[in-house]
């Protein structure tokens, strides 16, 4: 650009700014680059929350500092030693976050990037029903009570450890299921393609230090299963009937009757996560557009 520093006042200089510089196809791409890293540095963040992995990420932390000050004073021994930690630390990172890692590597590979909700609106309506009337049954009764509904990320590991049903969604068999003392009361139901895929099915224990004290097995298989899946978790303690739900990593307690409908509704409604797309790719069609509009100038 050719202008002054005088004329930053002029109406001129910023419409040349943002036609030549901000609204360029360079400027978008980075822009985009920018959103992906902090996306990426966000699922890192909430993958490891809650566990170990955190406590050792702030002691990383404290090396970096003091890295930066030993160099910023000329501690030259005092750097190289950090640099040396730095390096081979990347070796040690892997030992260390071996869980961590391997538990991100794994929800990417169930994940089914191109999957499509299979359940019909007609279907979703009976599943909350259903759902709704053993919950209510269960709850004022404290029986316990671990569902598990597989959306986007495939669940084949831990369906293979349960009892298959392949059987229609009702209330009543989903109260019958928990009953104490019946062959199929303990572990969980795994809800698949609008169908109740298996029982007395077997679910990750998640080791978060978030999760307090007084919730049991149960409350750490549904945050565990969260964890590694998008899979929404309903949950009955068998303590105080109290109804509690999972998902995206995050336990959600004591929830009233209208509170875990509304979730429910949300997350699994076939129009909500249509809309959650279109947003997606409007957002990225209009974005694209722009930039060969940009570019073509």
């Amino acid at each position: 650009m050719s202008f002054q520093n005088g004329d930053i006042f002029q109406l001129d200089y910023w419409k040349q700014l943002f036609s030549e510089n901000i609204l360029s196809y360079s400027f978008l791409i980075n822009i985009v680059d920018i959103i992906v890293v902090w996306y990426l540095l966000y699922k890192l963040l909430q993958l490891v929350r809650g566990t170990k992995a955190i406590q050792l990420l702030k002691g990383v932390l404290v090396f970096l500092v003091i890295r930066f000050v030993a160099e910023f004073l000329g501690l030259h021994t005092l750097s190289w030693l950090m640099d040396q930690v730095i390096t081979y630390g990347v070796i040690a990172a892997v030992v260390i976050f071996q869980p961590e890692i391997r538990r991100g590597l794994e929800h990417l590979g169930r994940t089914k990037f191109f999957a499509t909700n299979s359940v019909k609106e007609r279907e979703e309506e009976q599943i909350i029903k259903a759902l709704d009337k053993a919950v209510q049954y269960m709850s004022k009764r404290k029986i316990g009570a671990l569902i598990t509904i597989e959306r986007n990320t495939g669940l084949e590991e831990y369906i293979e450890t349960g009892i298959p049903l392949d059987a229609d969604i009702s209330g009543e068999l989903l109260t019958n299921i928990f009953i104490p003392n019946t062959p199929l009361h303990d572990g969980a139901v795994i809800i698949r393609d609008g169908k109740v895929a298996v029982a007395c099915a077997y679910l990750p224990l998640s080791d978060s230090i978030l999760i307090p004290k007084e919730y049991g097995t149960r409350h750490r298989a549904a945050v565990g299963i969260s964890e590694v899946s998008d899979a929404v978790t309903l949950v009955v303690s068998e303590e105080t009937g109290g109804v509690s739900i999972t998902i995206n990593n995050q336990l959600i307690p004591d929830l009233t009757k209208e509170d875990y409908l509304a979730i429910l509704t949300k997350e699994l409604s076939a129009k909500e996560q249509e809309k959650k797309r279109r947003n997606v790719l409007n957002f990225l069609t209009s974005s694209k557009k722009s930039a060969r509009k940009k570019g073509g100038k």
